[in-house]
């Protein structure tokens, strides 16, 4: 083919000058139609190996149906520490039946927290003991919580601690009250009420006669607090009972002189359940004369 055509460009170019062009012109005419004849010989080419190509890819053989699969696994949720990781949910499966009881893209419930354990009841405890009273007493460095002191005032008006707890309770008791102002120790306080302080009374209240006394209470708040009863006698035995309202253990300590007058600081630490009370009952015992008594002076709680 390419010497016919080199045959028939030769001819086209060997016409002899004067039939209507020049030399010049025939041979840009010749190139032009060998441009053309070229690139139909490359796309027939190209035409062919397309063809050959999808004859190939329709004769291809597969053992089996391909299937591809994908699990996409989400981010973390908002908040979530560590991101949650479903289960791949496979053509053909149920996800109800895969999860039951959870949707697709569920997580399980939380479990409930478990309730905690109740604290147990504190153990009651209580303890008396009995020692001089000091020279001098501060009720307000003895009591912080609360205190009372008896006789500065009528028998039956106390001085209380100013703003204090209300814990301690003056229940009253059998006999008649009456003040006294020779009490061997002195009691101050700078937080008192309806008394705003005092450097050092000897006041107190007596009631006589066998049986007579005098019947305190505290209230328990569940804690270990701490009572000192400042309290006395006159020619008489004078019997100290405490126990707790809730039960437990119970404390008996007597006092006595025959003669003459004799004070003691009763030391009593106790716990009891809140809402308890702590009852203290102080007596005479038995009288040596007409004018046997027993005496309080104060009480103090921390």
């Amino acid at each position: 083919m390419a010497e016919e055509d080199r045959t028939r460009v030769g001819d086209d170019t060997s016409a002899p000058p004067g039939v209507g062009e020049s030399g010049s012109a025939f041979r840009r005419v010749a190139r032009a139609r060998r441009r053309r004849r070229r690139r139909m010989v490359d796309a027939l080419a190209a035409f062919a190996c397309l063809a050959a190509l999808v004859a190939y890819l329709g004769t291809e053989q597969h053992a089996g149906p391909r299937e591809e699969r994908s699990v996409v696994r989400p981010g973390p949720a908002p908040g979530a520490g560590r991101p949650a990781v479903p289960s791949p949910q496979w053509p053909g499966v149920d996800a109800d039946a895969a999860s039951p009881g959870l949707r697709p893209r569920q997580r399980p419930p939380s479990p409930s927290p478990s309730p905690s354990p109740s604290r147990p009841a504190a153990e009651p405890v209580l303890t008396v003991t009995q020692a001089d009273v000091p020279a001098h007493v501060n009720l307000t460095a003895a009591g912080p919580l609360d205190w009372i002191h008896w006789g500065l005032l009528r028998a039956e008006t106390p001085v209380r601690k100013r703003n204090g707890s209300g814990a301690v309770r003056d229940e009253g008791g059998r006999g008649r009250r009456e003040s006294y102002s020779n009490n061997p120790e002195a009691y101050a306080w700078r937080d008192g009420a309806p008394v705003a302080s005092a450097s050092g009374t000897t006041s107190g209240v007596y009631t006589r006669g066998q049986g007579s006394g005098f019947a305190l209470a505290v209230t328990a708040d569940g804690e270990p607090r701490t009572v000192r009863l400042y309290a006395g006698l006159w020619m008489a035995r004078g019997r100290l009972d405490v126990r707790l309202s809730t039960g437990g253990p119970t404390s008996t300590l007597r006092l006595e002189d025959p003669h003459t007058q004799h004070t003691a600081e009763f030391t009593i630490r106790f716990r009891a359940a809140r809402g308890g009370k702590l009852l203290v009952n102080w007596t005479v015992e038995k009288s040596f004369g007409d004018c046997g008594n027993v005496s309080v002076q104060a009480v103090a709680l921390r």
